[in-house]
């Protein structure tokens, strides 16, 4: 296969630092030197290793893109920008025919969903893009599918944390709860506890210091009506590398059914990436 055209949105952000980087050494991209910024970035230049992107705020960028599809006629969106932005961004690659991978979380998620199914745009949309918790979440969906009300009665509390800039309740923990729901727990995600606060977040959860500007950490802990029994999952994630391979992976995977012609659905998630190797 050819080089991928790709566009990196949400630079100057941590993420789409972090996407760009090795993207930019990654023999199998072409990396677009522009990137969808929000309108309170002051920089307009982000350099990130040998390349210096353009940052495109929403004011300008309907006209931008139709310069950028002149020199680019097909490339692949990296959406990690903010969860304000979902929405809005969403509408604007599905309505320049823009493919894309959707790594941000938040956002209205049935809104964003129908943007996409009302279009002709194939997009992946994942809350999280890292394989092995993608591959977690796919056991739990498994049980709560074949073993629905296993957990009946049991008391269930979620925690987790991420560094202080995250704006939204983790996605991942959502999708998690929504399994354990099914599995008998009586559980709202509104009593997700949100841990943002770095001293706590070292001096409790003993997160290392170098990890408190990027890291994920969630567990979940199940214990039975008499106490007696009690059953905890963890995933801890020390910085953002882990999300770089299962991005690419996405990118690939949605590139290849294009250029094939096998797109066969509006959306794909991570599940299909992973079930496709």
């Amino acid at each position: 296969m050819e080089k991928i055209n790709i566009m990196i949105n949400g630079l100057p952000g941590n993420v789409a630092k972090i996407m760009a980087k090795f993207a930019i050494t990654d023999e199998r991209f072409t990396v677009l030197p522009f990137s969808l910024t929000g309108q309170d970035i002051p920089e307009t230049i982000a350099s990130v290793g040998t390349l210096d992107f353009e940052l495109i705020k929403p004011d300008i960028r309907d006209k931008r893109i139709k310069d950028i599809q002149s020199r680019y006629p097909f490339f692949i969106s990296i959406d990690y920008t903010h969860p304000t932005a979902v929405n809005e961004n969403a509408r604007f690659y599905v309505s320049n025919q823009i493919p894309f991978v959707m790594g941000t979380t938040g956002g209205d998620r049935k809104a964003l969903a129908q943007t996409v199914e009302d279009g002709s745009t194939p997009a992946v949309i994942a809350p999280n893009m890292a394989k092995q918790i993608v591959g977690f979440q796919a056991m739990i969906e498994y049980a709560a599918h074949n073993f629905p009300g296993l957990f009946k009665g049991y008391s269930l509390t979620v925690k987790e944390s991420h560094q202080n800039g995250k704006a939204d309740t983790s996605g991942t923990a959502k999708a998690v709860v929504a399994s354990f729901n099914q599995l008998g727990v009586d559980f709202h995600p509104d009593d997700i506890q949100m841990i943002r606060d770095p001293k706590i977040q070292e001096q409790e959860w003993n997160i290392p210091k170098e990890h408190l500007g990027g890291h994920g950490w969630h567990t979940y802990t199940l214990t039975a009506p008499d106490g007696n029994s009690l059953f905890e999952f963890k995933h801890n994630i020390n910085g953002r590398d882990i999300y770089v391979s299962g991005t690419f992976d996405a990118v690939f995977f949605l590139a290849k059914k294009i250029s094939q012609g096998q797109v066969s659905q509006k959306i794909y998630t991570m599940i299909d990436v992973l079930n496709s190797k």
